[in-house]
């Protein structure tokens, strides 16, 4: 069993940056890949973006260059770094581990282990 708990989220400006963080606690961290997802206001978490166990990298298309997944498996951390925020991205924001490896990485029905969100709002 994984626990997983977000912080970072907070009420930003366009334009703002933020990071989020990632702790988690339980299983072997460094043998997983880990994901972020967004939720707004429909029903679909949105992949955000995911780094694997071997540090490989995958972002939501279009936001390589805004969007930055890194890990820290000695502290067992997972981070998104956010910049130039948007109205857009006003969303919870979920870590996730990813346990079906059959499965996308950007498909959230490849994480098993899931946190309970934080949310990221962005005004305009």
């Amino acid at each position: 069993q994984v626990q997983l708990v977000e912080s970072g989220g907070a009420l930003v400006q366009t334009g703002d940056s933020l990071r989020l963080s990632c702790a988690a606690s339980g299983g072997n961290f460094g043998e997983y890949d880990m994901g972020w997802f967004r939720q707004g206001i429909g029903p679909e978490r949105e992949f955000v973006a995911a780094i694997s166990r071997g540090d490989m990298t995958y972002y939501l298309h279009g936001e390589e260059g805004r969007f930055t997944v890194s890990r820290d498996n000695a502290k067992s951390m997972v981070y998104l770094q956010m910049n130039s925020l948007r109205p857009e991205d006003t969303a919870v924001y979920y870590c996730a581990v990813r346990t079906i490896r059959h499965t996308t990485i950007r498909s959230p029905e490849a994480y098993v282990y899931w946190g309970q969100g934080t949310q990221v709002t962005v005004s305009s």
